[in-house]
């Protein structure tokens, strides 16, 4: 009886390590794709579906600007078949996180975006992703990737990306429609990052500062974005929620307006916060805009 018992449990923890293996074999199979930060993690996973493993390296709440690589993002790079990047000079610590990662394919998914010159400065604004119609460059750029890396995902990446295409459309004209609804069309926030947004939809946008990896907070700095509120009346400011809110706490105070809410431009929300995703994202945006705004 002893022995078949042990003969049976020997067997079924073989079958179980078979099925274990088999599993990770399979889940191995799948394209391996790390992005730079949440937002372009969201794309990608819109993109691949289940036909690809999405990890981003910059915790959400972090800058990506300043992000500063640790021991396991060398490993996720270097385990991945492709690393998507911003571009844009947005992940300066790239080249020294691929010095360390070996031969992995990066690709930067603005490419075919027009880039905006930072305000009074040398360099190109990495915040396209604020603008929708940006954001489907994106997409294409991606779903162009993943179809020359895994062409029997052809029609699934184009049937995926055609779907979410269509939701960022619609994402568009709500916007479009949403802002006719106030007349001062005025951001002020801690980093100007809204210029492709206020291009786009009609905003005129200031910050203390123009990039956070720039991040001064200077008194001037403060001071001359006090004048702006002042100047043009407005109603409230914003917070960025990965930017230290004492900043615009102290533009608010000096000016004597409110500060509306906090807005999202570097990550998506965390778990429960109505804007885990790009497009949930946008949509608290300028919900936030609006009532904020709005006289």
């Amino acid at each position: 009886m002893k022995k078949s018992i042990l003969l049976f449990i020997t067997v079924m923890t073989g079958m179980v390590l078979a099925a274990c293996g088999g599993a990770e074999e399979q889940e191995n199979d799948k394209l391996q794709v790390v992005t730079s930060f949440s937002i372009l993690g969201d794309l990608a996973e819109q993109v691949a579906g289940d036909r690809a493993n999405v990890e981003y390296l910059v915790p959400i709440g972090e800058e990506p600007h300043e992000y500063e690589a640790v021991p396991s993002d060398f490993r996720k790079v270097s385990d991945a078949d492709v690393f998507y990047v911003n571009g844009f000079g947005l992940e300066e610590w790239l080249e020294r996180l691929v010095q360390n990662t070996g031969d992995v394919s990066i690709v930067s998914v603005s490419d075919g975006v027009t880039p905006l010159p930072i305000a009074g400065e040398e360099g190109e604004d990495p915040h396209a992703w604020l603008d929708v119609t940006n954001v489907i460059t994106y997409v294409e750029n991606i779903r162009d990737d993943l179809i020359e890396r895994d062409p029997e995902g052809t029609e699934e990446y184009q049937a995926n990306a055609e779907a979410y295409i269509q939701e960022l459309e619609e994402l568009h004209a709500w916007i479009q429609a949403e802002v006719e609804r106030i007349d001062e069309r005025v951001i002020a926030v801690s980093e100007n990052a809204f210029q492709y947004f206020g291009e786009q939809y009609g905003f005129e946008t200031y910050g203390i500062w123009e990039l956070n990896s720039h991040e001064e907070g200077t008194p001037g700095q403060i001071a001359a974005l006090v004048d702006i509120v002042k100047d043009r009346n407005l109603p409230a400011v914003f917070v960025e929620t990965t930017v230290d809110s004492r900043y615009m706490e102290t533009v608010a105070r000096d000016a004597g307006v409110d500060i509306a809410g906090e807005v999202y431009t570097d990550a998506v929300g965390l778990e429960g916060s109505g804007a885990e995703t790009y497009i949930k994202m946008m949509e608290h945006n300028v919900n936030t805009f609006v009532s904020g705004l709005k006289r």
